[in-house]
């Protein structure tokens, strides 16, 4: 499937969603960076970066410290070319202590379909290695891996 661009349908925001999940779970800043516009604005938590070379270096640090990052992306609404999404992933610290992060993030995209505005809301919650639900190998989660809504999320 190529792509979806705006306006979004039901189907088309689903895939996109899909599709930003499976990006952001190969953690690798470059490919990532490119779904975004060149001046792509960005709030995630209290970092405002603003284009792809931001984006890459924010992403890279990111990862550094995320260890182990797996990632699930779930709809919440959609209408022309917004997406409004939440999620979940886990991850641990360099000391092995895990992590599962929940937040919302609004997506606005231009008419190519490049993401040029993303505003994310993130709270971290501690959690033992044995509550972890994310565990499939890194890298893309199974299609037959339970949603957010599925695991109760």
């Amino acid at each position: 499937m190529a792509a979806p661009v705006p306006p979004f349908t039901r189907e088309t925001a689903i895939a996109k969603v899909r599709m930003a999940e499976d990006g952001w779970n190969s953690r690798d800043p470059q490919r990532v960076s490119l779904v975004y516009t060149e001046d792509s604005r960005w709030r995630n938590r209290a970092e405002f970066p603003v284009g792809r070379a931001q984006i890459v270096e924010f992403l890279t640090r990111k990862w550094a410290k995320e260890l182990d990052y797996r990632l699930i992306k779930e709809l919440w609404s959609f209408d022309g070319n917004r997406i409004a999404v939440r999620f979940a992933y886990e991850w641990h610290d360099d000391s092995g202590n895990w992590f599962r992060s929940y937040g919302n993030e609004n997506w606005e995209f231009d008419a190519d379909g490049l993401m040029q505005r993303r505003f994310a809301s993130i709270n971290d919650m501690p959690i033992k290695e044995a509550e972890r639900k994310f565990h499939w190998p890194l890298g893309r989660r199974p299609d037959d891996h339970p949603s957010l809504s599925d695991l109760g999320l």
